[in-house]
């Protein structure tokens, strides 16, 4: 917690200011903008799921490459077809 108290004969600008300097400086803003977002890690099972799905559309995708017949409706049909596995 940042705590400023004014002194004698202090304007309120150069109060803001000290203040803001504190809190610039302590590192408040920071950790709160850090904890703001947080992503709760994947499990192990998740992690592992996500690669191997990962790794059969990367399949799919240089097959369809290789016969020439790749294209971004190709990519939707392929995800699509491996998620309803």
């Amino acid at each position: 917690m940042v705590e400023v108290k004014k002194k004698d004969r202090e304007s309120s600008d150069s109060l803001i200011k000290r203040f803001s300097r504190r809190v610039q400086q302590s590192g408040v803003l920071l950790s709160a903008r850090k904890g703001r977002f947080y992503a709760k890690p994947k499990s192990r099972r998740q992690v592992r799921e996500s690669a191997m799905y990962r790794s059969k559309v990367k399949k799919e995708v240089d097959k369809l490459k290789k016969i020439g017949k790749f294209d971004e409706e190709a990519l939707k049909r392929v995800k699509k077809k491996i998620s309803d596995k």
